[in-house]
């Protein structure tokens, strides 16, 4: 058992960094920062994407419970917008339907308020999937290029030992097998990086396009409302929300 041990800890991941040289170190560098970002990613990423389900579920049905819009965007005031992107999309709405009703006021002409409401309520859908798709490109990035890496890291480790096997003139398989078994470990590494990084990124993904179809969802619903009139009048009172709508 002594010297199983003995040979384990010989040929580990101590002794290949033990043996690398300043390229190999840094392969291994990058493999570890690597992971370290992609579990980062991983794990806020999974946070963030639970937040927004509880949120995709609470929230329009909070906004549809009011009984009056000053009601509805109170409400969405208290469920703390800068974190919630449907209380967001709601506050837009409220926000592009007040603002055209002025416009309309004062001139005539100009776009109709469903083309008014339509733009505000994509920019708001843009601005929420930056939220939720942040992190993926860096996770499909690291699923790429992490077998890469350490594949790199084994190239250059069998070069080193055969360089070494070709100086002493020995090339027997006790000598070779331990070289090449280290350098085979930068492989195990890379791919050991790339497989968590792909799967949380398609699971992320999956977890996104389901975001992203409660807040079309939410969208397309605000917009039939407040294009059809459904809700009480509008009360020309300004509003606490960033990001105004541009006219048509």
């Amino acid at each position: 058992m002594t010297m199983m041990a003995g040979a384990g800890s010989a040929h580990g991941l101590a002794s290949v960094l033990g043996q690398a040289d300043a390229v190999g170190l840094a392969a291994f560098s990058l493999l570890a920062a690597m992971s370290l970002a992609s579990w980062y990613l991983l794990v806020a990423g999974g946070l963030r994407h639970r937040r927004l389900r509880r949120q995709a579920r609470l929230t329009p049905d909070v906004f549809w419970k009011q009984s009056a819009l000053a009601a509805a965007h109170r409400a969405m005031i208290d469920r703390a917008p800068a974190a919630d992107p449907f209380a967001r999309l709601a506050l837009q709405a409220i926000d592009a339907t007040r603002q055209h009703a002025r416009a309309a006021s004062v001139e005539a002409g100009g776009c109709s308020l469903s083309e008014f409401l339509t733009r505000a309520l994509r920019r708001s859908i843009r601005s929420a999937l930056r939220e939720v798709e942040s992190g993926q490109a860096v996770l499909a990035s690291v699923g790429s290029t992490a077998p890469f890496v350490g594949l790199f890291g084994t190239v250059w480790g069998i070069y080193h030992a055969l360089a070494a096997i070709g100086a002493s003139g020995q090339a027997s398989l006790d000598r070779v097998a331990g070289p090449v078994g280290e350098a085979l470990i930068m492989t195990a590494l890379g791919i050991a990086v790339a497989v968590p990084a792909l799967l949380g990124y398609n699971g992320l993904l999956r977890s996104g396009r389901a975001i992203q179809t409660e807040l079309e969802g939410f969208a397309h619903d605000l917009h039939a409302r407040f294009a059809l009139g459904s809700m009480l009048s509008v009360e020309d009172r300004p509003l606490a929300v960033a990001g105004d709508p541009q006219g048509c």
